[in-house]
């Protein structure tokens, strides 16, 4: 067995925290990625429009302009969809989120019993380290 196989192992041994595998980390979403180390959430806004939208892109999905923007989200929002996989402490909740500025993001809930989470539920943002250099956004019960 080599050392990565061995260190994924022990990653999934009950009791250890779980890993976060580091995101791809893209010119165009780099500042998204590092108002996350500074624990901001930031979503593109059209200046064209008016709309948001995730994930970050330069050219805006709704009128095709150039002029976007990033602004600082207010990082709380509801859970639109879940489903939780694995047991115990194995169990990962994936959710699509719609924050308040409207936009919808697929991500993880933390932090919380699955069994008490709920459609419509308010969620707050938290970023948690990854195995890279950046943090990932995720959600917990507001």
């Amino acid at each position: 067995m080599n050392q990565q196989a061995d260190s994924d192992k022990a990653a999934r041994a009950p009791g250890t925290p779980r890993r976060i595998p580091a995101p791809r980390v893209l010119p165009e979403s780099l500042p998204f990625w590092e108002a996350a180390n500074e624990g901001r959430l930031l979503v593109k806004k059209c200046a064209a429009c008016g709309e948001f939208h995730h994930y970050p892109r330069d050219i805006c999905p709704h009128c095709l302009s150039a002029d976007t923007a990033w602004v600082q989200a207010a990082g709380t929002g509801t859970v639109y969809s879940f489903s939780t996989m694995g047991k115990g402490e194995a169990a990962c909740t994936l959710a699509f989120v719609t924050l308040d500025e409207g936009v919808t993001l697929l991500t993880n809930l933390v932090d919380c019993d699955p069994a008490n989470v709920g459609i419509g539920q308010r969620v707050r943002v938290s970023f948690k380290p990854s195995d890279g250099e950046y943090a990932v956004p995720m959600f917990t019960p507001a």
